[in-house]
C-alpha cells in the first residue's frame, strides 16, 4: 500500500516549509499541479492545518509519543506532524486511515528502521491527541499560544492590546478558514456572483473564486479590510496618487477605479512585471508602474495629491489566510516609518498620505503614526462601524469581530 497522492503533496509541503523556510503557497501549488480538485483540497487542508498547527502537535507528539520531534529525521517527524494533525483536529478521517498513512510515507520518504517506532507513535496519538489538545488551558498567553499553536510573543502582543478575551477570540479564529472576498472591477463590465457587503461599497463575499471573472479582469481577490483601506484613501476622480508598495496591484487598481492617476512603485523586477499584467488585465490604464526603490525616488515624482503606504508588517491581522506566516513573522517599524517619510515629501501640502497595515500591534500601528507626526484626519467618523476601539481616529478590522482580514488604516494630512 503506497500513500495517497494528497498526503505526499501535503508531505512535501510541511517539509520545505520547516526544512528549507520555503513559503507554503508557493510550494503548494507546486507540488499540487497534477492533483484533481478533491485532492488538491483535501492536500491543501492538511498542509495548511498541519504548518498552523505544528507547535501544538510537537506537544502531543512529545507527551504521548516519549520522543522530542527535534531528534527525529526530516521526513519522520513531517509525517507525524500530518498523522497528529488528522487525528487531533480533522473529522470524518477514520483514526486507521491516518495512522496506515503516516507510515506508509514513512516508510515511502524515510529511514526503513523508522517505520516501526512511527506505527507506534502513531497509535498512541489515535488513542489521546485529541483529548489531550482539548485539554490544555488558555488562561495566560503562554497556555493560549501553545494551545492555538502561535509563538509567545504573538499571544503576548495580543494580550497586551486587546485583553484576555479578545485576545482568546483571535487566537480562536486565526485558526480557522479566512472568508473569500472579491471586488468587484467596475472598470470592466460583465456579470459578476457574490453577497455584496453593505459596509464596503464593491466588496463582495463568495464562496469561491470564480477563475473565469478573475481571468477577464471583472474581480480581484481582496478581503474586505483591505478594500477598507483602499477606499478610505478619499481619491476623488483626477487626482493623482502615488502607491509606494503596490504589487500585486489590490488598491492601486482600486484607486484606479475610483478615478485616480496611480504611479504604482515596485522594488522587485519580477512583482513589478506581475504588478503591471495585473493592471492591465483589470484595464487600469490610468497606472504607471514603475520599477523603483520607494526610498530612492527619482526627484520629479513629487506633487501628488496623495499617497499610500501599505507597508510591510509582521501580518498579525491575516495569519489565517498565510498558514506559516506566524512562524516567520516579525514587526516592521523601522521600514515602515522610512516609507511614510518617504510619501510625505512626495505629497503637495494639504494633501494626504493613507497608511494601511494587516497587523493587529501598536508598535506597527498607532506608534508609527505618532513618530510620524502628521495630523490624523478623523476616518472614525467616515467608517463608524470600524472605528478603532481606542483611537476613533483611525479604523482597525478585527477577525474576531468584523469576520474579515485585520487592518490597521490612518489618514494622515501633509502640512
Amino acid at each position: 500500500m503506497n500513500a495517497s497522492p494528497a498526503r505526499r503533496v501535503a508531505l512535501k509541503t510541511i517539509l520545505r516549509v520547516f526544512e528549507q523556510e520555503a513559503y507554503a503557497d508557493r510550494v503548494f501549488a507546486i507540488e499540487a499541479k497534477r492533483l484533481d480538485d478533491r485532492d488538491r483540497a483535501l492536500a491543501q487542508r492538511l498542509a495548511y492545518g498541519t504548518v498552523q498547527r505544528v507547535r501544538t502537535l510537537d506537544h502531543a507528539i512529545e507527551q504521548l509519543g516519549k520522543r522530542s520531534p527535534r531528534t527525529l529525521d526530516p521526513p519522520v517527524r513531517a509525517a507525524l506532524r500530518l498523522g497528529a494533525y488528522q487525528l487531533a483536529f480533522v473529522s470524518g478521517i477514520p483514526d486507521h486511515a491516518a495512522v496506515n498513512e503516516s507510515v506508509e510515507l514513512v516508510r515511502e520518504y524515510g529511514p526503513k528502521q523508522a517505520v516501526g517506532f512511527t506505527n507506534a507513535i502513531m497509535r498512541r496519538l489515535a488513542e489521546g491527541a485529541r483529548a489531550l489538545v482539548e485539554s490544555l488551558p488558555e488562561w495566560t498567553p503562554r497556555e493560549a499560544a501553545l494551545r492555538y499553536s502561535y509563538p509567545d510573543w504573538i499571544a503576548e502582543t495580543f494580550w497586551r492590546e486587546l485583553g484576555p478575551d479578545d485576545a482568546q477570540a483571535l487566537l480562536r479564529v486565526q485558526n480557522e478558514s479566512a472568508e473569500t472576498a472579491v471586488r468587484r472591477n467596475t472598470l470592466k463590465q460583465g456579470e459578476v456572483e457574490g453577497t455584496p457587503d453593505p459596509l464596503v461599497p464593491g466588496a463582495l463575499v463568495v464562496e469561491r473564486v470564480d477563475a473565469d471573472a478573475l481571468a477577464e479582469g471583472l474581480i480581484w481577490p481582496q478581503s474586505r479590510g483591505s478594500q477598507l483601506a483602499g477606499l478610505a484613501a478619499g481619491v476623488r476622480p483626477g487626482e493623482r496618487v502615488l502607491d509606494l508598495c503596490a504589487a500585486p496591484g489590490g488598491k492601486a487598481t482600486q484607486l484606479a477605479a475610483l478615478g485616480a492617476e496611480v504611479t504604482a512603485i515596485e522594488k522587485h523586477e519580477g512583482r513589478a512585471r506581475e504588478l503591471d499584467e495585473n493592471c492591465r488585465r483589470l484595464g487600469a490604464g490610468s497606472i504607471r508602474v514603475l520599477n523603483a526603490d520607494a526610498l530612492d525616488l527619482s526627484p520629479e515624482l513629487t506633487g501628488f495629491d496623495r499617497a499610500m503606504v501599505d507597508a510591510p508588517c509582521s501580518g498579525l491581522g491575516v495569519l489565517a489566510s498565510r498558514p506559516d506566516l506566524r512562524w516567520r513573522s516579525h514587526p516592521l517599524a523601522e521600514l515602515q516609518l522610512d516609507l511614510l517619510r518617504a510619501a510625505a515629501t512626495r505629497v503637495r501640502p494639504g494633501g494626504s498620505v493613507t497608511y494601511s497595515v494587516c497587523t493587529i500591534n501598536r508598535e506597527e500601528n498607532e506608534d508609527v503614526v505618532s513618530a510620524l507626526g502628521l495630523e490624523p484626519e478623523p476616518l472614525g467618523e467616515l467608517f463608524p462601524e470600524f472605528s478603532h476601539p481606542h483611537r476613533p481616529e483611525f479604523l482597525l478590522t478585527l477577525p474576531h469581530v468584523h469576520h474579515t482580514s485585520g487592518f490597521f488604516i490612518a489618514r494622515l494630512r501633509v502640512p
